[in-house]
């Protein structure tokens, strides 16, 4: 049972660190969305 346990506590390990990747990823899309170096993207706000 103990190897079961260990087993599980790595799958959490790895669930939260790729969470945690793809946060990082979204938020920077989402900033990148803000970026000045396009302007013609940022055309619908005006």
């Amino acid at each position: 049972m103990e190897f079961f346990t260990s087993a599980i506590d790595t799958l959490k390990i790895l669930v939260m660190a790729l969470g945690a990747g793809l946060a990082v990823w979204g938020v920077i899309n989402l900033l990148e969305g803000y970026g000045s170096d396009n302007p013609g993207a940022n055309a619908h706000v005006r």
